[in-house]
């Protein structure tokens, strides 16, 4: 393991505590709702998710079926907090049609080998590899590291791979030193670095820990 490499599961580390509780609130989830949640955190933050999915259990909309007889109008308006929510709303239908006509539970589909499960999952509308290795690792138990943006990021800033670098390419090269057992909670601390310090626009180089070590640091 390179010195980048272990500076970097190093601090990841470090955020373990921090996003302990956003796992813990995962595995209470069932994984539809994780599902859900997952379509809905496009382009907004976590808390935001939990506000239109509460509004959505309120009236009922956080089934497939409760999502494929609601209004359209209506959940529109339960998503509206989170943002894009004529997308999300529309790309919740076409989801939870999917699921119906499938004849099988999103359960039944996350009991699959991991091959099978993730080409299953990704016949769904709007659900690439990020969305489908999200429910793998935190419901089938998938010792997969998803790659969200801020991911991406971090780890093209860290010249850990080349800007041209695929999804595949990214996931692998991260789990080539990350810990099986530690990579779900990576995932979630990564994604909380690249909110907090390694942001997109104006990265936070000087507080950063890693600022010795990156080849894209700023100043």
């Amino acid at each position: 393991m390179s010195n980048l490499e272990k500076k970097l599961l190093e601090v990841a580390r470090g955020f373990y505590g921090d996003v302990e509780k956003i796992l813990e609130k995962f595995k209470l989830m069932n994984s539809f709702e994780l599902l859900v949640g997952t379509i809905i955190s496009q382009n907004t933050n976590w808390k935001n998710v939990e506000k239109a999915m509460a509004n959505m259990r309120s009236k009922g909309f956080l089934t497939v079926d409760g999502i494929i007889n609601a209004d359209v109008h209506e959940l529109e308006k339960a998503l509206k907090v989170a943002g894009l929510y004529r997308v999300k709303a529309r790309r919740l239908k076409e989801v939870a049609h999917k699921l119906r006509d499938w004849g099988l539970s999103l359960d039944d589909v996350l009991s699959m080998r991991f091959e099978e499960a993730r080409a299953r999952l990704m016949e769904l509308p709007s659900v690439g590899y990020k969305t489908a290795d999200v429910l793998l690792v935190f419901k089938s138990g998938f010792p997969l590291i998803p790659i969200d943006t801020h991911i991406n990021r971090i780890v093209k800033r860290l010249r850990l791979v080349n800007d041209e670098a695929d999804y595949e390419e990214i996931r692998l090269r991260l789990e080539s030193f990350v810990p099986p057992s530690e990579r779900a909670l990576f995932h979630l601390a990564l994604i909380k670095f690249g909110r907090d310090v390694c942001r997109a626009r104006d990265p936070l180089c000087g507080r950063c820990p890693l600022s010795d070590l990156c080849p894209s640091r700023r100043g």
